[in-house]
C-alpha cells in the first residue's frame, strides 16, 4: 500500500466553495479511485494557507513528524481545480516547486467525486 500526503487549499476548504474538507480525498484514497492507482495510506494531509509559502516546510515538518516519506504527494482536487484559481501559485508551479525540494512525485487531484 502506497503512502501517501494530501495537500489541500485552505482558503477553498474554509470558504465551502465546493469542498466541504478533506473526507472525498480520503474516501479516494483508500478505495484506490480517483487519480489513486491503488488504495493508499494517507500519512498527512497538509492545509496550504495564503500565499502558499509554507507548503514545503510543512510537507518536511510532516515527514519529520510523522518519520515516513510518502511515496507520492497529492494536490488535492480542490486545490488543483480550484475555481476562481489560486492567485499566488498554479497547481502547476506549486507541484514542481514541491517535487524539486522533495523529489516526491507530485499528482494534480486526488478524485473527480461531485
Amino acid at each position: 500500500m502506497k503512502k501517501v500526503f494530501v495537500v489541500g487549499c485552505g482558503a477553498y476548504m474554509d470558504s465551502g466553495y465546493g469542498c466541504p474538507g478533506e473526507w472525498r480525498c480520503l474516501k479516494a484514497a483508500a478505495l484506490g479511485e480517483g487519480n489513486f492507482d491503488e488504495p493508499s495510506q494517507v500519512i498527512a494531509f497538509i492545509r496550504c494557507e495564503c500565499p502558499g509559502r509554507t507548503i514545503v516546510p510543512n510537507i518536511g515538518m510532516a515527514m519529520r513528524l510523522s518519520e515516513i516519506k510518502p511515496d507520492i504527494i497529492y494536490l488535492s482536487s480542490c486545490l488543483a481545480n480550484a475555481k476562481p484559481a489560486c492567485p499566488y501559485v498554479s497547481a502547476e508551479e506549486a507541484a514542481k516547486i514541491i517535487e524539486n525540494k522533495t523529489n516526491i512525485k507530485v499528482v494534480r487531484g486526488t478524485h473527480d467525486y461531485h
